[in-house]
């Protein structure tokens, strides 16, 4: 693996102020330009809490925390505005979103800049957000009507029962957001929330508070009124609660076990939510796979992002017949892969996330060497590279009672397991609570189609690793079993947001007896017409 220095650069960055005798001094960003961002954070506590790089632990910036009176108005500046965000016409608020699209794409670089100081991706999976949002905003502008639009259903009698059904707005929508994509998660599920008429509250993690921010900022720039979307800060045991308590849909994106606290809330307050949650993904190579096309998309199945991917992978069963020769190439390719901390393009993987998550991975695979795995490539920390570097780590050799055996791992850490039965690699990667996202690869799509049904996963990519599920905007994305529940993406992703009402207009026939009729030859008349019903094809 060749690697790179770590050195900082781009748009966003400038000489910063003196640190020794400017308190709001920042070594990667300037003040002026932070202090815009967090501007957008209702806060009144009076403290701050400070963001560091994971490319150097320079000082981001400092994030104004929120109370629960923060939260509280949060929620009802939102409300006031849905008020009379949900009486403009849905055309309008798709030209405000296709605006968006054409912002993001003009101001790409600035955007990515930022993700990659604030969590330390390489820049072409940093590049993978901007795009990502992009699509999402036109997906929903260019099929709003097809979600949204009042639906004719068939009528009890035909001809004289109108049935419609209407998409109402939940109202005040709660988006809890994860670090790991943060412009993307910030974003992504918020716009279909604003096109079906709703406000949004948000909280994204305290790590990365600052792309989310711009995320807003965009937003306003777009046209899209200025307090439709509310930020709040703070640390998610406190400021959950408080949103759950006011929301009227949570959309949450994390672990699951936090996962499983938001849905006891919601479910106390009889509210909707979507959670997408932890993973344990599977990948299968198939003995008739084309070897160097696996072996590529499982490079970037298991290192984009530094494994910190929720639909990444960290279970790979191959093949025995074709188990050595994919090896060989899987291992190549990753020791091929160019590591740094840079905002330059280049880069293949950057550095992890925090301390915590350093350490989950170092005693991940700690474990599994101690008790017997063996490291093909990788396996050790990379603090030359930036605090929080991992090497990308392929192990064998991996058994149950290894921590990263059943435990999601989520970083730079794949294992490798032989099968020569199909049955079998399917029980396998059912095998645990999970359910998020597979791959598989195979010369034979049909064969392939067939294995992913009996996948239990949200998601099954075919000869790809994970973007052909991902991108593809009008097929709904989530999870299984403790994966989390409801979708994002396609029509789901947009009704999970809405109400279903449906309205029935009645002409002439009224459902009672009528003209002097009893109640016991209407029952006779109504059984006569059911009959009837059924023998014209009726539903």
């Amino acid at each position: 693996m060749s690697a790179q220095n770590p050195a900082a650069g781009g748009p966003t960055v400038d000489g910063p102020h003196d640190p020794e005798h400017d308190p709001r001094a920042s070594y990667a960003l300037e003040p002026d330009y932070t202090a815009a961002l967090t501007a957008r954070v209702l806060s009144t506590s009076g403290r701050s809490a400070e963001v560091r790089s994971p490319m150097d632990d320079a000082p981001l910036a400092h994030i104004p925390q929120s109370t629960d009176e923060d939260v509280a108005e949060a929620f009802a500046r939102a409300r006031r505005a849905q008020v009379a965000w949900s009486r403009t016409s849905l055309d309008h608020r798709s030209t405000l979103l296709l605006r968006l699209h054409d912002l993001i794409l003009d101001r790409q670089d600035e955007i990515i800049d930022l993700i990659q100081l604030e969590s330390g991706k390489a820049r072409k999976h940093a590049f993978d957000e901007p795009l990502h949002v992009a699509l999402t905003a036109r997906y929903y502008a260019r099929t709003a009507h097809q979600h949204l639009d009042t639906r004719r259903k068939i009528g009890v009698v035909p001809g004289l029962t109108r049935v419609e059904v209407n998409r109402i707005p939940k109202g005040v929508v709660g988006i809890i957001s994860p670090w790991n994509y943060p412009f993307t998660m910030a974003l992504c599920d918020g716009l279909p929330a604003l096109l079906a008429g709703n406000a949004v509250v948000a909280k994204p993690d305290h790590q990365t508070m600052l792309s989310a921010l711009l995320a807003v900022e965009l937003l306003e720039q777009a046209g899209f009124p200025k307090d439709l979307w509310q930020v709040v800060a703070g640390p998610g045991t406190h400021i959950g609660p408080e949103m759950i308590e006011r929301a009227d849909y949570i959309c949450f994106t994390g672990s699951t076990a936090t996962g499983r606290i938001i849905a006891k809330g919601c479910a106390d307050r009889l509210i909707g939510c979507s959670l997408e949650l932890g993973g344990k993904n599977p990948l299968l190579v198939l003995r008739d796979a084309d070897l160097e096309r696996a072996a590529e998309g499982a490079v970037r199945a298991s290192f984009s992002n530094s494994g910190q991917l929720c639909v990444s992978m960290e279970r790979l069963f191959v093949a025995d017949q074709v188990y050595d020769r994919f090896v060989e190439r899987f291992v190549a390719r990753t020791q091929a892969l160019t590591l740094g901390a840079t905002l330059e393009w280049g880069n293949d993987m950057g550095p992890l996330i925090s301390q915590q998550q350093l350490d989950t991975v170092t005693a991940h695979v700690d474990d599994a060497v101690a008790k017997g795995a063996r490291v093909l490539t990788g396996g050790k920390a990379r603090p030359d590279l930036a605090p929080y570097f991992y090497e990308p780590t392929i192990l064998e050799n991996v058994s149950p009672d290894m921590t990263c055996f059943g435990n999601e791992t989520f970083g730079p850490v794949v294992s490798l397991y032989r099968f020569h039965d199909e049955a079998d690699a399917i029980a396998r990667a059912n095998d645990g609570q999970y359910g998020l996202n597979a791959s598989i690869y195979s010369r034979d799509g049909d064969r392939a189609r067939a294995i992913a049904r009996m996948i239990k996963c949200g998601t099954v990519n075919i000869n790809e690793a994970f973007a052909a599920t991902f991108a593809s905007l009008d097929a709904p994305m989530g999870g299984m079993r403790e994966s989390g529940m409801g979708r994002r993406q396609g029509g789901e992703g947009i009704l999970r947001y809405t109400e279903t009402q449906s309205v029935a207009t009645q002409r002439l026939l009224r459902f009672a007896p009528q003209f002097g009729m009893s109640d016991e030859a209407y029952a006779k008349v109504m059984t006569s017409n059911l009959r009837l019903m059924k023998k014209l094809g009726r539903p």
